[in-house]
């Protein structure tokens, strides 16, 4: 262990009184395996280590506010509306077994990897595939992905806006069905008495029991029962959406949810204002704002009749489903979905890490985190489902719905019968509000980093006009998705976005970086980085090699097997539409070949395609560590030499690993 002599206490960090240079810290591993751990060799460029992330970039103000923004990204609304509900479906309690192993064979690595390739390099999604041109358009691919996203995920905010505003009354407006909106087909089933008896409500709001009835006039109440609506359901399709018939009817805009489309896009805008500084401090709200809202709501929810009931179907293990392979699938797409790699957004955020943190806690940390959210969240929306179906006199699964219809009709139309139940409305909004903020920032900061990281020198110095640029265009992109039809869009949007497309790109992603550039090299990157490998070292080069592709691949078949026409309740959407889907889909995709043919064929035509493709995958001058002091670290660990901590930092000042020496082959 080498170290240096301690500077006088009135001298500047870093520096001795003859100005010589001190190296704070340096470590080596045995003789077996003789390269350099990590080295801080702030003091030997004369910089700290908080201006070492890149000042001209942007970096986190504490390593807690880069905390808070990855868990914001994950936790989103998919931990609200998806995983209660696919814990039911899928066996209960039994679902954590396969839930918990996907989290560890899929998500932790897939999340630990992005969050290295940005910590590493300091660069966003597309300049971070210095590291093996040839497949830079994987990174154009999360741009889009992200870009597509965000335009749609945008639109939930809006409606949640809505939503919020119509709150802030004494009686919810969808509390009963006395409104101009409302047709002859809401009920607001309050006879409980009659359907625990076994009868169905006639179309005057009566109680038939079907032993006052014969068997046809029974089988006309049972289908006119299946047509009737609650005051909710209508709130949501009648008034706010005014839906038509289909998406080849777009109908008119409505211009409230323009309205609200244009504040969700202004509070975007205000948050990114100056960049990763201001975004660092809203995250402090919407990462903990969403937990004491549920934890609230939890409370309340403990004390209503029926609670006990549906946390019983919530939680109660069939251990027989465990025997389906839809079961272990749904919870790998679930961890893969939730996490959210591939977009781009966990490159992005690292991106403004400081080259020296410890990324790896905090891939376990926000992995696990998330996991804990979507289980507790559970506890709430089934607390509550369980006294809507004792409402009701149903069971609980006559209730239960997930997505949209969860969010925006069942959860409010159980909101609707709570003692004060607009303040329980605005809590529930506030919530959905900021668990989407969360992610909706991340997606367009994925964008913005893009955009700028692409031209550096011209973009980064007008960061505002870049943000105000984007905001107006995807608030452009997004303005179909306020007619009357935009709810059929957002459907096709949310299914073929960033469902196929993002898993192939997690495949590729992984793939070229494990095989080509290699898993054991990537390791060596993240010694720098922690000082040490990872516990444990054959689990993560094994899985980046093998598992982590294969599952992934996996997930991509069962997805494509298991794809059926699309559908919004009873309306199944046209084949034109499908096909826009699958253009949508494969537009993120198609950039992957098309980059790599473009600059396969732009390269010196006097070389063979064989010495493209060999020049094309391998690290280019740009990639490593964004500052000259950790390049010189890694190029330290890559050549493996057993320099004494003096004889490293006067290599430093005199220039020896300078890039531009030509002996050196080592791309930082």
């Amino acid at each position: 262990m080498g170290t240096s002599d301690a500077p006088a206490a009135e001298d500047p960090p870093g520096r001795s009184e003859d100005g010589a240079c001190s190296v704070q810290a340096m470590a080596f591993i045995s003789e077996e395996n003789s390269a350099p751990l990590a080295t801080d060799l702030s003091a030997c460029s004369g910089k700290s280590e908080p201006s070492a992330s890149g000042a001209e970039r942007g970096s986190w103000g504490s390593q807690l506010e880069f905390l808070l923004s990855c868990l914001s990204y994950a936790v989103g609304l998919g931990n609200i509306w998806r995983f209660p509900y696919l814990c039911y479906q899928n066996g209960g309690g039994a679902f954590l077994i396969p839930y918990v192993l996907m989290l560890f064979c899929t998500g932790v690595p897939l999340f630990f990897f992005e969050l290295t390739l940005g910590q590493f390099s300091s660069r966003g999604p597309i300049a971070v595939w210095s590291i093996c041109p040839l497949f830079q358009g994987i990174g154009y691919a999360m741009f889009f992905i992200s870009l597509f996203i965000g335009i749609y995920y945008n639109m939930i905010l809006a409606w949640t806006l809505f939503y919020l505003y119509s709150s802030f009354t004494d009686s919810l407006p969808w509390n009963s069905c006395d409104n101009w909106w409302n047709t002859d087909a809401c009920r607001r089933f309050d006879a409980r008495n009659c359907t625990l008896a076994g009868g169905l409500l006639n179309g005057t709001g009566g109680c038939v029991l079907k032993s006052k009835v014969d068997d046809g006039t029974w089988a006309s109440l049972s289908e006119a029962a299946g047509s009737l609506k609650m005051p909710a359901d209508e709130f949501f399709h009648n008034y706010m959406l005014n839906i038509t018939e289909g998406i080849h009817t777009p109908g008119g805009m409505r211009w409230p949810l323009v309205l609200c489309l244009l504040v969700a896009w202004t509070l975007v805008f205000l948050v990114l204002l100056k960049g990763v500084k201001s975004f660092g401090k809203a995250v402090y709200f919407t990462a903990t704002f969403p937990y004491l809202i549920l934890l609230c709501l939890l409370v309340r929810a403990a004390t209503l009749p029926g609670y006990v009931d549906g946390i019983y179907f919530y939680l109660t293990p069939r251990w027989e489903k465990l025997a389906s392979a839809k079961v272990w699938a749904d919870a790998a797409i679930q961890i893969f979905f939730s996490l959210s790699p591939c977009w781009g957004g966990l490159i992005t955020l690292a991106s403004y890490n400081k080259f020296h943190n410890n990324h790896f806690r905090d891939a376990i940390i926000i992995s696990c985190g998330n996991c804990f959210t979507s289980f507790f969240a559970g506890f709430v929306i089934f607390g509550i489902v369980g006294f809507m179906a004792h409402e009701l006199g149903v069971k609980v699964e006559d209730v239960v719905a997930q997505g949209p219809g969860l969010a925006f009709i069942a959860y409010p139309e159980a909101v609707s019968r709570l003692p004060v139940s607009p303040l329980w409305s605005v809590l529930f909004f506030s919530m959905l509000l900021t668990l989407g903020l969360g992610t909706q920032f991340t997606l367009l900061e994925t964008v913005i980093s893009t955009v700028t990281d692409l031209y550096p020198h011209r973009l980064r110095q007008h960061h505002t006009w870049v943000l105000l640029g984007s905001c107006l265009f995807m608030f452009g992109c997004g303005l179909p998705l306020c007619s009357s039809g935009g709810l059929y869009i957002l459907t096709l949007l949310d299914s073929y976005a960033g469902t196929f497309s993002a898993l192939t790109v997690g495949m590729a992603e992984v793939l070229v970086v494990a095989h080509i550039y290699g898993a054991d090299r990537l390791l060596d990157d993240i010694r720098t980085m922690l000082g040490y490998y990872p516990f444990h070292y054959v689990w993560w080069k094994w899985s980046w090699k093998l598992v982590t592709p294969v599952m992934v691949t996996g997930l991509l078949l069962f997805t494509w097997i298991d794809h059926s026409p699309l559908t919004y309740g009873a309306y199944e959407f046209p084949l034109w539409a499908t096909a826009v889907g699958w253009i949508i889909s494969l537009t993120s995709v198609a950039m992957i070949p098309l980059v790599a043919a473009i600059k396969l064929c732009s390269m010196d035509s006097s070389l063979s395609l064989m010495q493209r493709v060999r020049r094309l995958t391998s690290p280019d001058a740009p990639w490593g560590p964004a500052l000259p002091v950790h390049r010189t670290e890694a190029k330290m660990a890559a050549r493996g030499t057993h320099h004494g901590s003096q004889q490293i930092c006067n290599d430093f000042t005199l220039g020896s690993f300078s890039e531009e020496s030509g002996e050196d082959s080592i791309p930082y």
